[in-house]
């Protein structure tokens, strides 16, 4: 159990970047048995940021310089003469195992682990090399279906002076100039020979409709007639909190992570913490790559299984990733869409994270130095073609929210905002429990007029796509994928005619969907899945027809997006105080509403949300370091009817968009650590903390 522990502390970085609280007594030796915690979640009072300048981010001390010559810092084993181990000694003058070191340069580290020195010499091990059996090293059997795939490499490899060193430069040409080495896809045959039981999900499509108000007198005409189409995806069989289940679709991930010079530090730190989280919590069946830029990009991980070998194999490439250079986002991203375009195999649920902390310098910069506006150049074609979602993070004040925005928006995708940088690994928890949940794909609602004078006037389906058919008596909505438990609704506006004859109801809609089951592949058809009526009496029934309470929650639901899309526009114009105006009266229209009336918990945040816009829109400096960020992630939020993270993430009201397994990733984040559990003297008597609830938006303003 020693030896896995020290992989593992490895792999994560511990033994570079451990975080020691204050609380733990750091002169206590560390005892043989410690080294037997494994990676599984414990619950854990969560730390503070650990800053560049703080304990949190300190080397141990036995690998300071004095004594590196002594331990190797990686497998922090001693090294000494006469025990058969090959010792390297680099040009910074520290020294480490031969086959240590060699594992570590694998995926291209060039950076010293001890002086972070830049090495124009690394070593590279021979095919045939074996290692000695005092050196444990770090990394898969030499007979892994990872070792029997040989490295491709554009140009031969030019050997130095020195037999065992390969100068850098070609050690970053190996990439093939086609992504098609991904691992094959086996979780069919593993299902079959484990005795599985077979995938699949709980249940179908939930479809139901409200009409406006039930009843419409004969002699009179109704204008814009609301009837409402509410979906809600079924539940999966098993929970995305357990990943490793073959009861829901498998994932083909691609990360797009930017490692440009201003992510040195606490935020790439705080990123591969978040990233050892994502890879612990996928599962054998799903599919992993890494991708980073900065002047460049670079795939530092091609797309892998992530089975226990994979995982580890996974954290060595994130904890080698360095910070330097400028932000090139549009080669990352043709990158990223590159290796799902040229895979061999497919899981049925593909997406690619893309994360930012700047600027794109390269592409959307003229040669005046200006920048452009055409975000849509930074967006691959593949990724457009191929219906490829991307799921953008805009990290703190200094991203391009409107690119990152505009990234997601065009391809399917949803724009988070990474305000503080303590919920970098939470967001990607949010996003991550949606995609290990999806139990619906390539959905499409069809709508039919079913009384031959009626029309449709419009559709309120925020991004989606809705094509209206001959003479607009039918259309249909491409609604593409959902998560477990997710909803949908759509506003479907009428013109209700004055109708003459005995009849007492009038059919109106009828409403069909269409969707395929990610896990069995079948196409499931709902031919019948609503059909919508109203009464038409001589004499209304009632004196006042009583509005639907869902519609109603619907409408100001739509009305607060297009109150933030207005006040947005008048931000960019530089009109904050017209912006702040129309927030505001939307906020007193939303509290008057029957929902607003009734308590309603969606126009409460609702209200709360415009609220927190109107904090960030109170100057010109403010909107730019937060508000336009915040802005736009809500619009996304909206848009898509899908949660994203803004701000801190630290408020507890539930929101309409986030579902439970979203939730449940959450919270597994918010409780659980790589390595040992670290103490806390204010912590719970069972040890845990209690549990808050991650939101798509805030439903308390926060003063700035």
């Amino acid at each position: 159990m020693g030896s896995k522990w020290r992989k593992a502390k490895v792999a994560l970085g511990l033994n570079l970047c451990l975080y020691v609280p204050k609380t733990l007594e750091d002169s206590s030796p560390p005892r043989r048995s410690d080294d037997a915690v494994s990676l599984s979640p414990v619950i854990v009072q969560r730390p503070s940021t650990p800053t560049p300048s703080s304990s949190g981010l300190r080397l141990p001390r036995s690998m300071s310089k004095s004594s590196s010559k002594k331990t190797c810092a990686i497998c922090l084993t001693a090294m000494k003469a006469g025990q058969g181990h090959a010792i390297f000694t680099a040009e910074c003058s520290h020294s480490f195992h031969f086959q240590c070191i060699t594992t570590n340069v694998k995926h291209g580290n060039q950076i010293c682990p001890v002086c972070r020195a830049k090495w124009n010499e690394i070593p590279i091990q021979s095919p045939n090399a074996k290692p000695k059996s005092g050196v444990k090293p770090i990394g898969r059997p030499r007979d892994d279906a990872w070792m029997s795939i040989p490295p491709r490499r554009s140009s031969p490899i030019q050997y130095t002076s020195r037999p065992d060193c390969l100068r850098v430069s070609s050690i970053f040409n190996t990439e093939p100039a086609v992504f098609n080495d991904d691992e094959a896809l086996e979780h069919q045959d593993r299902s079959a020979e484990s005795g599985l039981d077979k995938p699949g999900v709980t249940g179908t499509l939930e479809v139901k409709t409200y009409p406006e108000i039930s009843e419409v007198v004969r002699a009179v005409s109704f204008k814009d007639f609301a009837v409402l189409i509410n979906l809600k995806a079924p539940t999966s069989s098993k929970s995305s909190s357990n990943p490793s289940s073959s009861s829901r679709a498998p994932v083909d991930l691609v990360t797009v992570l930017d490692v440009s010079g201003s992510m040195a530090g606490t935020k790439l730190a705080l990123l591969k913490r978040a990233m050892g989280f994502v890879i612990q919590n996928l599962g054998p069946f799903d599919r992993l790559s890494v991708i980073s830029f900065s002047s460049t990009a670079r795939r530092n991980f091609p797309l892998r299984l992530m089975t226990e070998t994979g995982k580890q194999e996974a954290l060595q490439a994130v904890n080698s990733l360095v910070s330097n250079g400028g932000t090139n986002i549009a080669e990352g991203l043709k990158k990223g869409a590159r290796v799902l375009i040229d895979r061999r195999f497919k899981n049925p649920v593909s997406s690619i994270v893309l994360l930012s902390d700047g600027q794109d310098t390269y592409t959307m910069t003229s040669p005046n130095g200006s920048r452009g506006t055409d975000y849509k150049a930074l967006l691959p074609k593949e990724i457009n073609g191929n219906r490829i979602p991307v799921h953008a993070f805009g990290f703190g004040a200094d991203h391009d929210a409107s690119l990152m925005h505009s990234i997601a928006e065009n391809s399917g995708g949803t724009f988070s905002f990474i305000e503080s940088e303590t919920v970098i690994q939470d967001a990607f928890a949010q996003c991550i429990g949606g995609l290990l949940s999806v139990v619906v794909q390539e959905l499409c609602v069809t709508i039919e007029c079913m009384h031959h004078l009626l029309r449709i006037g419009s559709v309120k389906a925020g991004s989606y796509r809705f094509d209206n058919g001959p003479n607009s008596r039918t259309g249909s909505i491409a609604v593409g994928d959902l998560y477990a438990e997710e909803e949908r609704n759509f506003l479907v506006n009428l013109d209700i005619p004055i109708v003459d004859g005995v009849s007492d109801v009038m059919s109106l809609l009828k409403v069909q969907c269409v969707y395929k089951d990610p896990v069995t592949k079948e196409t499931v058809n709902l031919n019948n899945s609503g059909e919508v009526k109203i009464l038409r009496p001589i004499v209304m029934t009632e004196r006042r027809p009583v509005v639907s309470v869902e519609v109603d929650r619907q409408r100001i639901r739509l009305r607060a997006a297009e109150a933030i899309s207005e006040a947005r526009v008048l931000a960019e114009r530089g009109d904050l105080t017209e912006a702040v105006s129309v927030l505001e009266t939307c906020r007193g229209l939303l509290t008057e509403s029957v929902s607003g009336r009734a308590g309603d918990q969606l126009c409460v945040t609702l209200c709360a949300e415009l609220k927190e816009m109107q904090e960030r829109m109170a100057s010109r400096q403010v909107y730019e370091a937060s508000g336009r960020a915040y802005v736009l992630a809500g619009l996304s939020s909206h848009s898509w009817q899908r949660a994203t993270a803004r701000g801190d993430m630290s408020d507890s009201t539930t929101t309409s968009y986030q579902t439970q397994s979203m939730v449940d990733m959450v919270n597994l984040s918010q409780t659980m650590t790589f390595g040992m559990p670290i103490a806390s003297s204010n912590s719970s008597p069972s040890g845990q903390r209690k549990l808050r609830q991650a939101l798509s938006f805030p439903a308390k303003p926060r003063p700035r």
